[in-house]
């Protein structure tokens, strides 16, 4: 009954939000209440506390995150990659969509869905305005480009695979690089239909359009400290060193970080009020969303829907895929993360299907590789919260985005699982087949 009611719960908010007839932040809050109410009202206030402790430091993070980069964007520092891009896409849709899968997967090197969102959105949205180009093709690019880099060893997929399987981190990502690249492949051909489709809608623009939309994107309004410029290179760069050595919990980095840059930029109390002001909408929209999904998560893992849910995955698998057990995981945690959190696919379930995968001769390390690769679409599941950050960057609907951006995300973890078998990365079956 609890896995039948957690992927009720799961169903029901996504047609909800997809068919437009709740918001995503109604929708988190409302539907797990109410499936909460039916399985334990006992202990409902409890379970939602958990959520929201839960979840509390990533709304801290994105809250000064969203601060801290758009402040720095006011002050000019993403100034000149916009002009750099301009002069090198000369107005052509194509080489702008291509040029934002080479900076998100550029951007996400950090391993941080968040961060990368933040940068690019400041850095590339104005040109997407500027021109008329869709904001839901950067969406779904820079999703494809997290869904590829998040398998970096400080993306934590990785570090979860490599415990649960008792191996080191290395041996399980390293091999795994030239999967990413034949997932990069694929981003790169995404872009370039994307690019194909706006260039035929919008065409290429002449050089007097170009001229003045670059005129357009000089004019530099009164918040800009191009004096400054070295400086928040400086602080941004510190900070990005900060957040991949773990110097300090990434809240407050961000604090730290969003405070400086208000001191040094505006030391004007008024400055500082009004930049903050500016921002404030869409630092309300993304944190509520994030608070309002901390109910979710909480209902989830406190009735124990999280580990029945776990269960009936592994127990729907037929026993003759045993030999092909790699490939199998591979497609399997594509389905199994987007329904459940990482920890417990990773930590509940993998070790049940990889002592499967023992008695066919495939090693824990391949199937720590194997693991990884339906990544991509666990970046669309409603328990992500970095998602909804990015859609409220970009200015599109949550369910928009799941419909706009599903089957390429799913496209992507076949490029990255061919990769992987084309590499002899994972086995296509077992030893003793």
């Amino acid at each position: 009954m609890l896995s039948l009611g957690g992927f009720a719960m799961i169903g029901v908010f996504l047609t909800l939000i997809m068919t437009g007839r709740l918001s995503a932040l109604v929708a988190l809050a409302l539907v797990p209440t109410a499936f909460g109410l039916l399985i334990d009202p006992a202990g409902l206030g409890d379970m939602m506390r958990d959520g929201l402790v839960m979840l509390a430091p990533t709304g801290a993070m994105l809250m000064f995150g969203i601060l801290f980069f758009s402040i720095m964007t006011d002050a000019g520092l993403f100034d000149p990659l916009i002009s750099r891009v301009l002069r090198i896409a000369k107005g052509d849709p194509l080489k702008i969509l291509v040029g934002t899968a080479v900076i998100g997967t550029s951007v996400a090197l950090d391993g941080d869905g968040a961060t990368t969102y933040v940068i690019c959105v400041s850095a590339l949205l104005p040109i997407y305005r500027a021109i008329g180009l869709s904001p839901q093709y950067m969406a779904t690019l820079l999703l494809m480009a997290i869904g590829i880099m998040n398998i970096l060893p400080w993306g934590g997929p990785t570090a979860r695979a490599a415990a649960a399987m008792h191996v080191e981190a290395a041996d399980v990502f390293v091999p795994l690089i030239p999967a990413m690249a034949a997932g990069f492949a694929y981003l790169l051909v995404v872009a370039t239909i994307f690019g194909l489709r706006e260039r035929r809608r919008l065409g290429v623009l002449g050089a007097q359009e170009e001229a003045e939309l670059e005129q357009h994107m000089e004019e530099a309004p009164d918040c800009r400290r191009p004096k400054l410029f070295w400086f928040n290179v400086g602080l941004t760069v510190a900070l990005l060193a900060g957040l991949i050595t773990g110097i300090l919990p990434l809240p407050i980095l961000f604090i730290l970080a969003t405070a400086v840059a208000l001191l040094v930029n505006y030391p004007s109390l008024i400055d500082q009020r009004d930049r903050i002001a500016a921002h404030s909408y869409n630092v309300v929209s993304v944190v509520g969303l994030i608070f309002a999904a901390s109910i979710f998560t909480g209902v989830l893992a406190g009735t124990g829907m999280d580990d029945a849910m776990s269960k009936s995955l592994l127990n729907i698998m037929p026993d003759n895929l045993g030999p092909y057990m790699a490939p199998v995981t591979a497609l399997f945690s594509a389905v199994a993360t987007y329904a459940v959190t990482n920890d417990a696919f990773y930590f509940g379930m993998l070790p049940i299907l990889a002592s499967t995968a023992e008695a066919y001769g495939i090693t824990g390390v391949e199937m720590a590789r194997a693991s990884l690769i339906g990544q991509p679409v666990h970046l669309l599941s409603p328990l992500v919260a970095s998602t909804y950050l990015l859609v409220n960057l970009v200015g599109v609907d949550y369910g928009d985005n799941q419909r706009a951006s599903i089957l390429w995300v799913v496209g992507l973890v076949f490029a990255m699982l061919a990769g992987a078998l084309a590499f002899g990365i994972i086995p296509l079956t077992g030893a003793s087949a």
